[in-house]
């Protein structure tokens, strides 16, 4: 059968100041009718780089110096505008940047059924507001009117997907397309692309960092690394008998149901130093963290019925738990279940409706956000975001982030001493002191992680919530900062929170787990309880999602 899709020997150079630079070196690969191909590798190996020369969207900079790509047999050149929408569409990892802001998200969707006549005027809503529903987006009725700030990052992601699938496209290419979303909404946003393929006889790349989904999922993988492919072979036989090194050290890894975290980072680079004794802190309370009936609600918009103002919506409805100090907890659930707005309180970045958060014996949810970011007590809880980039401030270099706490909270006046700490605090996170002097732009994933963990830790806190820190992250870049975390925990006797979508991470670095559905806690144990063997269904349904790879089951297959 001929390949719907072929790329061969193609080579691709970007200008830069300093000269050309190649980013691709002849990559070869082939896509048939109805196969699912995951393209694998690390950051800055190549994939989006190829993905975008199918569907023409290569940067002015960037030339094609050798070879080229052939859809459905013929060139794509000088006819990918034709293609691109109805032929072939992309599902973009960062939706936030690929919607208008400005617009509403069933609007945007509308356009794209009308422009390739798939729709009309007195349609276009009503199949805008079905494709919402076929991604798994609750009340789409309600959210086809809203605007994209006003969705999570996961419901923007799903706004993509439909955007993507509007016109039933031959090729899918599928850029990270499940960055940000939960467990349950992956796996259903991959079966959706899935039963697609299978009905219509579409085809994927999928572009992925997490080796689990790729081997749920494709039917054959390309593994690249610095822009060449290194190798190819069906699932199976790739994850039972890998050849390449690199494709070896990628799956080594990969946190998986059985992985240990002293096993990631077998045989990476960059393994962590070794760990020094825990440090001993002043006496207190042994109980650390206290959340007694917290309660968060949002308004809703509207007049409501006969102009009465609807009900607010409840986010955090009525939880309590307890944390130890020293102990790491896990907090975890779908978008949306309220795990992220209870951090937030916690952190006391925004106010509670009810309810109180007892730390180190003081009730803190009583002193309003803006305050408690004035007050001595502000250093001892800290938080790391979820996007490393987007949490820098891209005029600071990355000693002035690291530096920024120590004059604003610690009231450090001293410029000596204020840089001895920011190298003290570099050297911890394993961040090299001649990248201090570099801005956010100019680091990679791993490294910005670093500077907003070595940050994070720069006021001495007893309580760090760590918000998805590494979901962004390559793997082998993960397993090194999970490492890290897990080693900075026990020198410096912090506890932490951990908020995750990925419950392979959270059992390798939590003791204990919460999980939480629509605001409340539906289950909390051990990690290895809840995680081996949950007792409620919506737990069950969490740990069944997970895509993991288990050579044992590939072999069978």
């Amino acid at each position: 059968m001929a390949p719907l899709l072929k790329v061969e020997t193609l080579s691709i150079a970007f200008k830069t100041r300093k000269g050309e630079v190649q980013a691709l070196h002849e990559v070869s690969f082939e896509v048939a009718p109805g196969e699912v191909v995951g393209v694998v590798g690390e950051s800055g190996s190549g994939k989006s780089v190829s993905a975008y020369t199918v569907i023409g969207l290569l940067d002015q900079a960037g030339r094609i110096t050798h070879g080229g790509v052939e859809y459905d047999g013929k060139p794509v050149t000088g006819r990918q505008r034709e293609l691109r929408g109805r032929e072939i569409s992309m599902i973009f990892q960062n939706p936030r940047a690929a919607l208008n802001p400005i617009m509403p998200v069933g609007q945007q969707i509308a356009d794209v059924l009308k422009r390739h006549a798939l729709a009309g005027r007195t349609d276009a809503r009503a199949k805008a507001i079905e494709l919402l529903r076929q991604v798994k987006i609750n009340d789409p009725e309600e959210r086809v009117d809203s605007y994209p700030y006003e969705l999570s990052g996961g419901m923007c992601q799903r706004v993509m997907i439909a955007l993507a699938l509007a016109c039933s496209p031959k090729l899918l290419i599928a850029d990270e397309p499940t960055t940000g979303l939960d467990v349950t909404t992956q796996k259903a946003t991959m079966d959706l692309v899935r039963d697609l393929t299978r009905a219509r006889g579409m085809s994927v790349v999928l572009i992925t960092h997490d080796l689990g989904m790729a081997a749920e999922y494709c039917d054959r993988i390309v593994v690249m690394e610095k822009g060449h492919v290194v190798e190819s072979a069906p699932v199976a036989q790739l994850f039972t008998a890998p050849k390449h090194p690199y494709t070896q050290k990628l799956i080594a890894a990969s946190p998986g149901p059985r992985s240990e975290l002293a096993d990631l980072t077998g045989g990476l680079p960059e393994a962590p130093p070794s760990i020094a004794p825990p440090r001993q802190r002043a006496p207190g309370p042994e109980r650390l963290l206290e959340v007694v009936d917290l309660v968060k609600e949002f308004p809703k918009r509207g007049g409501g019925l006969f102009g009465k103002k609807p009900a607010p919506f409840r986010a955090v409805d009525g939880i309590g738990f307890q944390m130890m100090r020293g102990e790491s907890l896990g907090l975890v659930g779908e978008s949306g279940c309220g795990k992220s707005t209870t951090s937030s309180i916690i952190a006391r970045l925004q106010d509670a409706t009810s309810g109180s958060v007892v730390f180190d014996g003081q009730d803190i949810a009583q002193h309003p956000a803006a305050r408690f970011a004035r007050m001595p007590e502000r250093g001892r809880i800290q938080m790391v975001f979820q996007d490393a980039h987007d949490s820098l401030d891209p005029r600071w270099s990355a000693a002035a982030a690291i530096a920024q706490p120590l004059r604003r909270i610690s009231g450090m006046r001293d410029g000596a001493a204020i840089a001895r700490r920011v190298g003290e605090l570099a050297e911890m996170v394993g961040l090299p002191s001649n990248l201090l002097s570099r801005y956010p732009h100019q680091l990679s994933g791993g490294q910005k992680a670093r500077v907003g963990i070595a940050r994070a830790i720069a006021t001495d806190p007893l309580l760090l919530i760590l918000d998805e820190p590494t979901s962004a992250l390559d793997v082998s870049v993960q397993a090194v900062v999970l490492q890290l975390l897990d080693r900075l925990r026990r020198e410096l006797g912090m506890s932490y929170i951990f908020v995750s979508h990925d419950l392979n991470v959270v059992r390798l670095l939590c003791e204990r787990v919460i999980v939480m559905n629509r605001g409340r806690i539906v289950e909390t144990g051990t990690a290895e309880e809840v995680l081996h063997a949950p007792k409620d269904a919506y737990t069950q349904s969490l740990v069944s999602a997970i895509p993991h790879f288990e050579p044992e089951r590939l072999r069978a297959s």
